[in-house]
């Protein structure tokens, strides 16, 4: 039994696969899990959800864990959590770009992106990340990630006088002031999670000519500071998460004006990990 973990910032999705067959034995979905934002007793609560929910019978002997925040700073913590709380020896600890990576490219050259709650990009040699432009956070950068376009969003509705009507409609149907706003920002964890949770209204509205620019030019900065360091618009480049998904025209007419060509395009990388670990 091989357990697969796909973990953002706001959801971990996993997967018990039985290699002989390659069949799925159980689904699970539990909480994100950060080791940059959560403390080990924080995961560890987390883990004990999931081993809950798992088959009693069936244990993983091995683990294959990808997960947003797993730099080699952190991921000797996840790893050493998952074998406490899970049991199984066989553990492996990546990043959530090397997910992307896998998933999006397998075993062939490619450039792979994350675009969801966070952002990231790399240039993936078939088996190794041989560049990455450093993604810094959604303070410094994220470009073209959900949290940025909330941070974009919330600044454009306060502060330009064309955003006065989108910011009333927003303020009603949120019921929030600018006040509860700044609190859950800057004195509630997680505001990435809240600032992200601004595309949801952004994108039931993106026929609005604003928010629809407000979108492409979040985008555009994520090709224009990620991935044009990598010099090689030869390749396509290939995208999972959910703003990638819901946005796919803007992502598209992005990349077009900035001199790229995109992918594939997938919100969730666990098909294609799925793929990738049964053919190990």
């Amino acid at each position: 039994m091989i357990l697969i973990a796909d973990s953002g910032s706001t959801k971990t999705d996993w997967v018990l696969l039985n290699k002989t067959d390659g069949s799925t034995v159980a689904s699970v979905h539990t909480a994100g899990i950060n080791p940059v934002h959560q403390s080990a007793p924080d995961i560890r609560n987390t883990l004990d959800t999931l081993k809950a929910q798992l088959p009693a019978a069936c244990t993983p002997t091995a683990v294959r864990f990808y997960g947003a925040g797993c730099t080699p700073q952190h991921a000797p913590l996840m790893g050493t959590l998952l074998q406490e709380v899970l049991g199984a020896h066989d553990v492996q600890v990546e990043s959530d770009l090397m997910a992307a990576a896998h998933a999006l490219c397998g075993r062939q050259e490619g450039i792979a992106c994350i675009l969801g709650t966070g952002a990231n990009s790399g240039l993936y040699d078939g088996s190794r990340m041989v560049q990455n432009t450093p993604a810094l956070g959604y303070i410094l950068g994220d470009e073209g990630s959900g949290a940025v376009l909330g941070r974009l969003f919330m600044n454009a509705i306060f502060k330009d006088p064309a955003f006065a009507a989108v910011r009333d409609d927003f303020l009603a149907q949120q019921q929030l002031t600018m006040a509860d706003i700044i609190r859950r920002v800057y004195r509630e964890p997680m505001a990435n999670r809240f600032l992200a949770s601004v595309s949801l209204y952004v994108g039931q509205h993106i026929d609005n000519e604003l928010l629809h620019k407000l979108v492409v030019d979040n985008f555009r900065q994520f090709f224009r500071r990620n991935v044009a360091p990598y010099r090689r618009p030869d390749l396509p480049v290939h995208f999972v998460g959910s703003m990638a998904h819901h946005y796919p025209d803007q992502l598209a007419e992005a990349a077009q004006t900035e001199g790229f060509s995109v992918g594939r395009v997938v919100r969730s990388p666990m098909d294609g990990l799925i793929s990738y670990h049964t053919e190990e």
